[in-house]
Order: C-alpha cells, then sequence, then structure tokens
C-alpha cells in the first residue's frame, strides 16, 4: 500500500467521523446508522496504520493490488448496506400503506371501535 493511500484513507476516515459526530450531536443521524459509518471509518484506520492486514487479505483473494482489494471491499460493504436499507424501506413501506389503510377506514366510519349511527326510526343507517 502506497503512503498516499495510508494518508488518503485516515484523512477520509477522520474527515468521515468528525462530520459524523458533529450530525449525532444536531440529532440529524440515527445513533444506530452512525455506528456503521463509524466502524467502516475505524476499519480503514486501522488498513492504513496496519497495511499488512489488507495486503494479507488481498492475497488471500487473489487480487494483485491492495487499492483494489480496499476498492472491492468499499463496494462490497456499500452494497451489503444499501440491500439492508432496502429491506429497511420495504418494511416501513408496508407499515405506512397498514395505517394509511387504517386511517382510511376509520375516516370511512368502519373502524372496528366505531359504532354505526341510527337512523331516526331507529335502523341502522345503510
Amino acid at each position: 500500500m502506497t503512503p498516499l493511500l495510508r494518508v488518503v484513507l485516515i484523512v477520509g476516515s477522520v474527515g468521515t467521523m468528525a462530520i459524523l459526530l458533529q450530525k449525532i450531536r444536531k440529532a440529524k443521524i440515527n445513533i444506530e446508522d452512525s455506528i456503521f459509518w463509524i466502524l467502516l471509518s475505524l476499519m480503514f484506520v486501522v488498513f492504513a496504520l496496519f497495511p499488512v492486514v489488507p495486503d494479507t487479505l488481498a492475497a488471500m483473494l487473489g487480487i494483485y493490488s491492495t487499492a483494489n482489494f480496499l476498492f472491492l471491499f468499499m463496494i462490497f460493504i456499500l452494497l451489503m448496506r444499501m440491500f439492508s436499507m432496502s429491506m429497511k424501506i420495504s418494511a416501513l413501506e408496508e407499515k405506512i400503506k397498514g395505517l394509511v389503510q387504517e386511517i382510511a377506514l376509520r375516516d370511512a366510519g368502519l373502524g372496528k371501535n366505531e359504532t354505526e349511527p341510527a337512523k331516526e326510526d331507529g335502523s341502522p343507517e345503510a
């Protein structure tokens, strides 16, 4: 791993962590989501401080360049994160759809806890 790549990894990771901490303080990001980014940044700092780790992993995977391994690793991690977020979004969309249907039923007067108003002659309204 070249010294320039090591410096870029450290500067990028420290910059990412600084931005994350600022967003956490302003409550613009969930703690859950920020943990992922902080751990990823720390991992890249470790890779930069101990270049033998990514070199060994690259050799084990048959990748000749450590830089290529780092890019492949980043792409893989981000794809996994994107898949995880897609699953969360799908679950939230289903939840929203259920809530919208529940609200529509309540507004239509067909909710579970609602009773039908009676007509003046005592028969239920249709």
